[in-house]
Formats: structure tokens, C-alpha cells, sequence
């Protein structure tokens, strides 16, 4: 059929050759469709794919936006993980806000590809979206393409990664929110706390660097609650709840709403504050406490103001005067509230119930909860309510001092202290006096021009100091002169007795 190797093939003997072979394998085709089955067919069909067919190295997993009819969270954590790693080689993109964000929210657009690299490996992740013939969106879904031989790699590490960086982001962009329950439902709600609870975003703009206290205090501040938030597993290793509890104290105008405000906004916490006022009983207080949510920070402020968690060798105190007069203060306070009735009810909030909320089996009701209570008077609580375990971390909130000042220099009038004649003088004036940062703040703010600023600073310290010393005088003219009634009195007395 073939010409011998020594000669050449001409063209009509290559064209009669492919003419024979294309009509054999007509006729092949034809008695096989006739005779064998159309199963046996497709079985070695099959067959021959298998072996011929080369066979490729990557492995393709997808990400459904929803699971088990519920919303997929590894979707969820893709399409905010990728937000970051979108690069220059992306051609198309989608943009978004809504009124209440601070940020524009950008992800990719269908059919777009985006590379990743972990631990030296290469990643592919493209978005897929498909629609009806209307062009309503039918599914969403996510493609993960890597080589199979690293398949353990990313279904288990890599995923893990994407999930907790992906947290990491939203924890970034969160809008903290400030919790009351005299507040009326608004946008800002997202419905995460029930009950009677309403709120608004905290726009407070304190942090740690803007506050003036000594840098050591806010070093502890801020290493203690790192740890906490690390402490996940050694919490329930030991058998404790997950919770800190941290007691502010110290005279008004010291920074205490400041130093929460930046605690919340530090750990991305909502705030949730608490007026134990408005609570009739101990079982409202429960309630009240299992509607509000995770990672939050609950705030019971001026807590010497109810009666019932005060000192109780305080309110047996000899003096019944000073007695009546606290009782007077803290009844109308926290103890009056409104009745059906009479008008006037006592609120049965006792310090069991409060402790019971700190320290009992109440206090296990959420994760990554911190309890704040703030007071002037530290010394009229009860002892009970201070032990480590309720309140595990006494924070003194003092008078200002000269690293305090320099702070709130640089807030106010955005100036390094050291670096101005005048603040030398007021620093070693603060140190011998006792100012609040309240009261600095507000003589900071007087004028627009620094030199005159500070002047009125260093003018109203000296007078402040001016009247602290005289405010001691008297008072020790008043104890002198208390000590020697009392002993007159007693000679009175041993004179009539002999």
C-alpha cells in the first residue's frame, strides 16, 4: 500500500492513503453504532478519557453564600478577607456605602480572579455569579483553586486564616454603640440586645493616647485588658467566667466617663450603661443583664449612691446625724421611683443581687464581658462588693499631675510641654496642688493665642492653690477647736462625778 522507505510519497498516494483510512473509519464508526450497545460505548468512551486524558493538578473547592439555608460564615469571612488583597491587576470592582459608614466598602466584581500566597503557597480565588434569563442574581458563590497535593494545607490552616483575619477587619471597622435603656429605638440598632434596651454609635472621641493620666497607669490599664481578651482558654480552664471587673474612682472632673469612653473604643466594646434607679427588683436586674450582648462593657456609675451596696459598718456609724444625712442623699437618689399606687416605691435592689451579678452564677451569662463601677466615695461601699474576683482592679483616677498636663497641652493646644517656657512653671504648680484635668481642659480652651492661654493657667493653678490652702487651715482650726470642746466637756464631766 505504502511506497518503500527509499522512495518518496507523492500526493496522490498520501491523499489515496487518507482517503482508505477516513473510509474505514466511517464504516468502523457505522458498525459500531449498529452492533454494540450504546452502555458498552460510552463505557469505554470512558475508558479512554481515563488514560489519554491528562490529568490536572489543582483542585477546585467552592464557597456557597449560603449553608444549610443559613448564611455561609467562611463566605461571609471570604468576601471581607479579600477586600485587602485586592491588587492592581484587578480590572473590575464594586463600590458601596451606606449613610452610617465611615469607609467606602469595595469587593470584586463576578468573573474577577484574585491571587493569595500562604506559607509560600500560591492561591486562586475567583467570584462567580450566576443569574436567570430576567437578570435577577440566582446564586454566589466563591471558587478556591490551589494544587491538590496541598489540599491539607488550605482546607484547614488557610481557611483558619482567612476566617480570623476576616475578624480582625470587621473589629477594625465596627462602630461602637452606647447603650441605655432610656433610649429610643433608632437606626443605629441593629437588634444584637434585647429588652428595653435602645442605642446610639459612641462618637466619643477619648482614647488612651488623649487622656491625662500618668503614661505608667494607662500602661497598666492597657496591658490588663490585652490579657483578658487573651484569655479565652485559661478562663475555662480554671472555671471562672470570662469577665473583668474594674473599679473607678477618685473626685469628679478626674476623667472617669474619659478613661470608658477609651476603653470602648480601644477594644471595638459597646457600652452598655446602667442605672440601677431605674431597676424595681433583683429579677428586673436579671433580666436587664441577659439582654445585653458579648464583647461589651457594662457601666454602673456613682455606685455609693444606692443605699443598699453601701458600707455597712459605715451606716453603723455612731454619728447617727451623718448617718441620717447619707441615708437622706442615697434614698433620693436611688431608692424613690414611681408606683402605680401611692406615687412613691422603695426599688429592692439589694447588694446580694448586685453581687450575684459580679460574682454568682449569674455572672456567667456571656464572654468577653467588663463591669465598671465608678465612684467619689470608694470608702462608703461595702468591703464585700471591692474583693478581687467583683472587682478585680482598683483604678485611682487622682488630681492632675505634670505628665497629665503635657497631655492635655498637646489635645488642646498641639504643643509639646517640654518645649514651652510656661509649662515647666505650671507643672511644678500642678504637682504642689490638687486640680482636676476638668477644670484644666476648660481654662485651655479660653483663648486662641498660647501665651495668653498659659498665663491664665498658671493664674488660676496659683489661685486654686491659694484656696486649697486656706480651705486646710480651716479645717484644722475647726478639728482644733472640736478636740477642745470635747475635752472641756469631759472635765465637765469628771468635775460633776467627784
Amino acid at each position: 500500500m505504502f511506497p518503500s522507505s527509499d522512495n518518496s510519497f507523492s500526493a496522490s498516494t498520501l491523499f489515496s492513503a487518507y482517503a482508505s483510512l477516513t473510509g474505514f473509519l466511517m464504516l468502523f464508526r457505522s458498525v459500531l453504532n449498529d452492533f454494540v450497545p450504546e452502555q458498552l460505548r460510552s463505557y469505554f468512551s470512558r475508558l479512554l478519557d481515563r488514560f489519554f486524558t491528562p490529568k490536572s493538578k489543582y483542585l477546585t473547592v467552592t464557597i456557597d453564600e449560603n449553608f444549610k439555608y443559613k448564611m455561609n460564615q467562611v463566605f461571609e469571612a471570604a468576601e471581607m478577607y479579600l477586600r485587602n488583597k485586592i491588587g492592581p491587576e484587578t480590572e473590575r470592582l464594586r463600590v458601596g456605602k451606606t449613610p452610617k459608614q465611615n469607609h467606602f466598602t469595595v469587593t470584586i466584581e463576578k468573573g474577577e480572579a484574585i491571587l493569595d500566597t500562604f506559607e509560600n503557597s500560591d492561591v486562586k480565588w475567583r467570584y462567580v455569579q450566576t443569574e436567570n434569563d430576567k437578570g435577577d442574581k440566582v446564586k454566589r458563590y466563591y471558587e478556591l483553586t490551589f494544587e491538590k497535593k496541598l489540599r491539607e494545607k488550605f482546607m484547614g490552616p488557610y481557611l483558619g486564616h482567612v476566617v480570623a483575619t476576616s475578624e480582625e477587619i470587621k473589629k477594625s471597622l465596627r462602630v461602637v454603640k452606647l447603650y441605655s435603656q432610656d433610649v429610643d429605638e433608632s437606626d443605629d440598632d441593629d437588634g444584637s440586645a434585647g429588652g428595653s434596651w435602645g442605642c446610639i454609635s459612641l462618637e466619643h472621641p477619648s482614647t488612651f493616647e488623649t487622656l491625662a493620666m500618668d503614661p505608667s497607669a494607662k500602661k497598666k490599664i492597657i496591658d490588663d485588658l490585652e490579657r483578658f481578651l487573651k484569655r479565652k482558654e485559661f478562663y475555662k480552664r480554671v472555671g471562672k467566667a470570662w469577665k473583668r471587673g474594674y473599679l473607678l474612682y477618685g473626685p469628679p472632673g478626674t476623667g472617669k466617663s474619659s478613661l470608658i469612653a477609651a476603653m470602648a473604643n480601644y477594644l471595638k466594646f459597646d457600652v452598655f450603661d446602667l442605672d440601677l434607679s431605674s431597676i424595681y427588683d433583683n429579677a428586673g436586674l436579671k433580666r436587664v443583664l441577659l439582654s445585653t450582648t458579648n464583647r461589651s462593657i457594662l457601666v454602673i456609675e456613682d455606685i455609693d449612691c444606692n443605699a443598699e451596696v453601701g458600707d455597712r459598718k459605715f451606716e453603723k456609724q455612731k454619728d447617727e446625724k451623718d448617718y441620717r444625712r447619707v441615708r437622706s442623699f442615697v434614698n433620693v437618689l436611688s431608692l424613690v421611683s414611681k408606683c402605680t399606687y401611692c406615687g412613691i416605691v422603695f426599688v429592692q435592689v439589694t447588694l446580694s443581687g448586685v453581687l450575684n451579678l459580679i460574682d454568682g452564677l449569674w455572672s456567667s451569662f456571656g464572654d468577653e464581658r467588663i463591669i465598671v463601677f465608678t465612684t467619689n466615695h470608694k470608702e462608703r461601699l461595702d468591703p464585700a462588693l471591692l474583693r478581687p474576683g467583683r472587682m478585680d482592679m482598683h483604678i485611682h483616677m487622682s488630681y492632675c499631675t505634670g505628665s497629665g498636663f503635657r497631655v492635655l497641652v498637646s489635645n488642646y493646644l498641639g504643643l509639646d510641654g517640654l518645649n514651652h517656657p510656661l509649662c515647666e512653671e505650671i507643672e511644678k504648680l500642678i504637682d504642689s496642688t490638687e486640680v482636676t484635668p476638668a477644670e484644666l481642659a476648660e481654662e485651655l480652651m479660653q483663648e486662641d493665642d498660647t501665651d495668653v492661654v498659659l498665663r491664665g493657667v498658671v493664674s488660676f493653678v496659683e489661685k486654686r492653690k491659694v484656696e486649697r490652702s486656706k480651705a486646710k487651715e480651716d479645717d484644722n482650726k475647726q478639728s482644733d477647736s472640736g478636740t477642745g470642746q470635747k475635752k472641756k466637756k469631759s472635765g465637765k464631766r469628771k468635775g460633776k462625778g467627784t
